[in-house]
């Protein structure tokens, strides 16, 4: 099998999670992904945990979840050596992945001109946490802090009084992927140019950019979306209702599933003030309360079984664990067993994607484990040196 992105080198000089997601998702497609990293401390997240693992419990399992498939070498960039290692690498990249705040790359002797002066196709690509410019765009970038201003914990949570973070880092994780997204969008670009460009995403872009209806609802008719719970906004009976022993999600996303879900628990498919979805979200606690009503006669499990004949899409709630061992997670291929120089065999969850001729996820046909500090640093350098 044959890797889309085999023939590509990044550099990754990116730490804590949105860079080094985007550089993970092109290593998992198969790019040789070089990480730069600070000599003594590495990446942030080397040091971030609990949960720490490996014989001397110096091992963060927040770093092995971004950095599969990547090579690390330790650089001073402060230093000279450091310097001409990196213009060598540059010169023989084909991308170059950087999450500093603005313009301290530049600082560093590294600006976007002097890159190009050293590689004219190289892409490069700049995350930041609320844009390159802008009134406030040298502003720190971390995932809670954009979460709250980029209006996405005012949409989560039980209520608008109680405003609530994603349970993952997800506007860091939603900008490395759009940061993957344009890389390689300007690789093909390139192929036509034969030059590279500066692609820039953000924190701030990235998680307005998932506003979905809420932000159309905004723009377009004026309305604030704010949180509420579990149930949808738009769409009713969607969300979490309470069975005899647990919890149950459902999703009755049509007239036509309301009629079959109202003939399948015995409610009036026209009762008053539930007749269109219309009346049922302007009636959402009438609504909520006669579903409840019906599945409280039922254990969860029963409940699911007959949901399922009926055709109506649903669902439980996992935990971690149960996601992990599910069966189905397991026949998707997203989970990997590679080889850690520490840690021997372990497993991780795996890349999203799947091609029609891998029986597991991603685009490479062995995956390798999140590197040590400067793991591989003699052997870029001897590879440096070959030309």
């Amino acid at each position: 099998m044959t890797a889309p992105l085999q023939d590509i080198v990044v550099i990754d000089l990116s730490r804590a999670l949105a860079g080094p997601q985007a550089g993970m998702m092109l290593g998992d497609m198969g790019a040789r992904v070089i990480k730069v990293e600070t000599p003594g401390t590495g990446d942030d997240t080397r040091g971030w945990g609990p949960p720490f693992v490996g014989p001397d419990g110096d091992v963060s399992t927040y770093f092995l979840c971004c950095n599969r498939n990547k090579e690390s070498i330790a650089l001073d960039l402060k230093s000279e050596d450091g310097k001409r290692t990196l213009e060598r690498l540059v010169e023989r990249a084909d991308v170059l992945i950087e999450n500093f705040r603005p313009g301290v790359l530049s600082r560093l002797g590294f600006s976007e001109e002097r890159l190009h002066e050293l590689n004219p196709r190289l892409v490069v690509a700049a995350i930041s946490g609320f844009g390159h410019d802008g009134p406030e765009g040298g502003r720190a970038g971390y995932d809670q802090i954009a979460q709250g201003e980029a209006g996405l914990m005012s949409l989560t949570g039980p209520d608008p009084e109680h405003p609530t973070r994603v349970g993952v880092p997800i506007g860091d994780l939603l900008a490395g992927m759009n940061a993957a997204f344009g890389i390689v969008s300007a690789l093909h670009e390139r192929e036509r140019t034969g030059r590279g460009r500066v692609v820039r995403t953000s924190l701030l872009a990235s998680v307005v950019g998932v506003h979905a209806f809420h932000g159309t609802g905004y723009t377009v008719a004026g309305k604030v979306g704010h949180a509420q719970g579990n149930h949808h906004p738009s769409i009713a009976p969607y969300g979490l209702f309470e069975a005899r022993d647990g919890m149950v999600q459902i999703a009755v996303g049509s007239e036509k599933q309301w009629a079959t879900f109202c003939s399948t628990f015995g409610l009036d498919v026209a009762a008053d003030g539930m007749a269109t979805n219309s009346q049922r979200v302007a009636n959402r606690e009438k609504t909520i309360a006669a579903v409840n009503a019906v599945f409280a006669e039922y254990a969860a499990e029963d409940l699911l079984a007959k949901l399922a004949d009926a055709g109506i899409p649903s669902g439980k709630v996992r935990t971690l664990d149960d996601v992990y061992t599910w069966d189905q997670t397991r026949s998707q291929g997203l989970l990997i067993d590679v080889e850690h120089d520490v840690l021997g065999t372990i497993e991780l969850p795996g890349p999203a994607i799947r091609f029609d001729d891998n029986a597991h996820a991603g685009g490479r046909e062995r995956h390798t484990a999140p590197p040590s500090l400067d793991q591989h640093g003699d052997a870029i350098r001897a590879w440096l040196d070959k030309e």
